[in-house]
């Protein structure tokens, strides 16, 4: 118990699907060695389009989690979701016969469900009517069927729902896990966010936003650019981050090794644009204070910054104000990177696999670097790790999610100890 009288809560398991490697590994080992997961679109022809690139997650096999008619029977987003919690729970040595799976339960996050499964039924509705689309359209393209098909294939039978906040999702949903687990609820919550609406739909609502980067269609690892004058929107991507959170008496009773700690969560609303964030990310800056609020952390005790940067225009300066309010003059010694400029945007998914980043910050003492950042823009002046990992010692980090809507998600978590 902490001296609130609230359950500590701990990450005991990772999993993660990214365009730069499918599991938290080999995930963490490319974000460190610098590489990008940026191609050209592997699977849509985008040459209609502004935007060429992609981060989307390659050589992903469903089956290697669930049998063939039961993938068949999930859109992508929701295999993605189910693979990541099964790499979780065996990275947690989880035996989920040995516990009570009425205290075990499921908080997944994404935005938008399955995109590409709307887009595929409009089509065949169109070309054949309706009565010829999937008859499995519904069940699998709704935002929820993520939680709902990890409860099933790992049979969780206690608290379960879904966080829709466009990119804060994952985090949120990490948040509000904690706080089941806090108030008693559970003692086992798998919690992410996953995100694969890699689609001709999805490609060309981004587009007309003019959300999407286009100009290094040529160079697609020079495409993320995020706090450099050069950047010119996000690169869309695909993936999944899924963690095991517990109760730390429940983790160390059955042996379980915490990996950190989850010490605070914010959230709130900027109340103010529909795709922008409020002026000079006032709201950004109180979900910040929310969560170290929360955590009873002070600024000057934060060695690292997981930013949400996306490389939009107003985005990563409003993020940049944020962390200037918040932090004042330990804004400009605390060192902050963005790994989207590595996977591009996961959007709902990002949180999540975000997260895993985090924390094997914690676990290792290294911060993945802020790629394509040559030429810093004038209003992102704080330290970003540009180009190379940094050698770093991490106890407490704060990760940052903000989403379409105004909605903001932050979660501080430091590293375990007894």
């Amino acid at each position: 118990m902490t001296s609130n009288g609230r359950r500590r809560v701990v990450v005991t398991g990772m999993g993660a699907l990214t365009p730069l490697g499918n599991s938290a590994a080999a995930f963490w080992a490319a974000a460190i060695a610098g590489e990008s997961g940026v191609r050209p679109f592997q699977e849509l022809d985008a040459s209609a389009y502004p935007c060429q690139v992609a981060g989307e997650v390659l050589d992903f096999d469903p089956t290697e989690y669930m049998d063939r008619k039961t993938a068949r029977r999930m859109a992508r987003f929701s295999q993605f979701a189910v693979a990541t919690a099964w790499q979780a729970a065996r990275a947690a040595g989880l035996d989920l016969d040995a516990i009570d799976r009425e205290r075990a339960g499921i908080i997944c996050g994404n935005g938008g469900g399955g995109y590409p499964n709307v887009e595929q039924a409009n089509h065949t509705m169109q070309e054949r009517g309706g009565m010829k689309i999937d008859p499995l359209y519904v069940a699998k393209w709704l935002p929820n069927m993520a939680a709902g098909n990890v409860s099933i294939q790992l049979g969780l039978l206690g608290y379960s729902s879904t966080v829709v906040t466009a990119c804060a999702a994952g985090t949120q949903a990490i948040g509000d896990a904690t706080e089941v687990i806090r108030r008693g609820k559970a003692d086992v919550m798998f919690a992410g966010g996953t995100e694969a609406g890699i689609s001709e739909l999805g490609l060309a609502g981004f587009s007309t936003m003019r959300a999407l980067a286009s100009s290094h269609n040529d160079d697609p690892t020079a495409a993320s650019r995020p706090f450099d004058r050069d950047r010119d929107g996000f690169v869309p991507a695909e993936g999944a981050g899924m963690v095991v959170l517990e109760a730390l008496d429940h983790a160390l009773a059955r042996g379980a090794t915490p990996l950190a700690e989850v010490l605070g969560y914010g959230v709130s609303a900027d109340a103010s644009y529909l795709v922008a964030p409020a002026d000079n990310g006032a709201g950004a800056a109180r979900a910040m204070r929310f969560a170290l609020d929360d955590a009873d952390v002070q600024p000057a005790e934060v060695d690292y910054i997981s930013a949400h940067a996306t490389a939009t225009d107003v985005g990563d300066i409003a993020e940049t104000q944020a962390i200037k309010t918040v932090f004042g003059e330990h804004a400009y010694l605390t060192p902050a990177s963005s790994m989207k400029s590595q996977t591009g945007h996961m959007l709902g998914g990002s949180g999540g696999a975000e997260f895993v980043a985090a924390v094997q910050t914690i676990l290792t003492g290294q911060i993945a670097p802020t790629l394509n950042l040559e030429h810093p823009d004038e209003g992102c002046d704080l330290d970003y790790v540009p180009l190379k990992a940094r050698s770093v010692d991490v106890r407490t980090v704060v990760k940052n999610s903000f989403g379409f809507g105004g909605q903001n998600a932050v979660l501080v978590l430091r590293r375990y100890e007894a």
